[in-house]
């Protein structure tokens, strides 16, 4: 694809904005030139004239007469009407995420991965719905169903989320939605998102998928049958652990509703973050690659050390819904989980004790990484945990997020830890 002139492109420049990207463009490209509209990267003298949309801050939006008021502006991004409704700065990251989104109409931004995900639920459930919800899910995302939307006279009721079956069997006439988490941010049990996807299409049942572990670039969420995508931007968008922020994406008819949900609620998020999250979007293909591949060799490691009695990775054979994950994913990310093999909690904080490397802290994509404990057991509710092919002791589990150190230093940090973990 050769270089376009100036007034053919009307940039000033060789990049494409995500408007006039081809649809045969790989990921890795999108990446760099999603969101750049000319419109949005220099001023009417001179479109295009700078690389990154530069940060609009701005409350009030100004009309140019008592005409232009009156007449009003179309509820859409790229419409100057009131900074609640976001900037060039916002729209630039909204469009971004949207031309990395197969099949979506467009993107809502929240302040964070939480919000997004209430917004879409509220966008969908009503009072005396019904709310079906994986067993895997994000403890925040538990909580919202307990206490926000019961609240709200919506009921939830979680399933097996490697049991299709338990899914159909829990689902009513009620039930208007179906939330998943696939991989969940804990346990990492892949779903048969597709097969989850078609039942709930039977029975005319929404399906809002989490897919903030594999994001659109490993797992492209509407294509394989969600109808609303949310992600957390906090994580890989993001990528250096000094933002919060998430989204929603769907089709065009989800999509005005998650956008008038969200207006109702006053959600908005700051232009500086916005440009923050555009900064990171940039590297986060080649992020991933480096903390996949990283993550994989340290599980691969992991599970052959006789202290460990399981490595939750779907990436690694053997852990809950790996063939799933061969099936539909393109790739993955530096999340997962272990168990040790018996001892208790004592020895399992003398291992996160003894990392130096491993911030202690939630979250996860971010450039360096996490250690934090996992403790299933008290967060399930349709099933047990352990899984029936663990040993009933071995319960007591850590979270790693890996980042971008070497994967050597990162090694020897987890056998410092190991060793603790033993002589404790």
């Amino acid at each position: 694809m050769g270089r376009r002139s100036r007034d053919a492109q009307g940039t000033g420049g060789s990049s494409l904005s995500s408007k006039d990207q081809p649809d045969d463009l790989r990921p890795a490209t999108r990446l760099v030139g999603a969101g750049r509209r000319a419109e949005w990267t220099g001023t009417p003298g001179e479109p295009g004239a700078v690389v990154n949309p530069p940060v609009w801050r701005a409350s009030t939006h100004l009309y140019p007469d008592a005409a232009a008021l009156h007449a009003g502006k179309p509820n859409a991004d790229g419409h100057f009407y009131y900074g609640r409704r976001g900037a060039p700065t916002q729209w630039a990251l909204a469009d971004a995420l949207t031309a990395l989104e197969p099949g979506a109409a467009g993107t809502v931004l929240y302040p964070s991965g939480v919000a997004a995900i209430a917004g879409a639920l509220l966008a969908v459930l009503r009072p005396g719905d019904v709310l079906l919800m994986t067993d895997n899910a994000y403890e925040p995302t538990r909580n919202m169903a307990r206490g926000l939307l019961r609240d709200m006279g919506i009921e939830t009721r979680w399933f097996d989320p490697q049991d299709p079956a338990a899914f159909a069997a829990a689902a009513c006439d009620r039930c208007k939605a179906v939330l998943l988490e696939s991989p969940g941010s804990l346990t990492l049990e892949v779903q048969d998102v597709p097969a989850l996807a078609a039942l709930a299409r039977e029975r005319g049942i929404v399906v809002v998928l989490d897919n903030t572990w594999a994001g659109p670039l490993a797992f492209p969420a509407l294509e394989r049958g969600a109808d609303i995508t949310v992600m957390s931007l906090t994580k890989h968008v993001g990528g250096h652990s000094d933002l919060m922020m998430g989204s929603a994406a769907a089709g065009e008819r989800l999509y005005q509703k998650l956008r008038k949900t969200a207006q109702a609620l006053g959600q908005v998020v700051s232009p500086d973050d916005a440009s923050l999250a555009l900064r990171g979007l940039r590297t986060m293909g080649v992020r991933l690659e480096r903390e996949t591949a990283t993550a994989l060799s340290l599980a691969q490691w992991l599970a052959d050390r006789p202290e460990v009695a399981r490595v939750l990775c779907p990436m690694l054979p053997g852990s809950p819904g790996h063939a799933l994950w061969q099936r539909d994913f393109t790739g993955g990310c530096g999340l997962f989980s272990l168990v040790f093999k018996g001892k208790d909690g004592a020895a399992r904080d003398a291992f996160i004790d003894a990392l130096g490397l491993f911030g202690i802290g939630y979250s996860w994509g971010g450039f360096e990484s996490l250690v934090s404990p996992v403790d299933p057991a008290a967060l399930r509710s349709a099933t047990a945990w352990p899984l029936p092919d663990m040993a009933a002791g071995d319960r007591f589990g850590v979270r790693l997020s890996i980042g971008l150190e070497d994967p050597a230093d990162l090694r020897a940090d987890l056998e410092r830890g190991i060793a603790a973990w033993a002589a404790a």
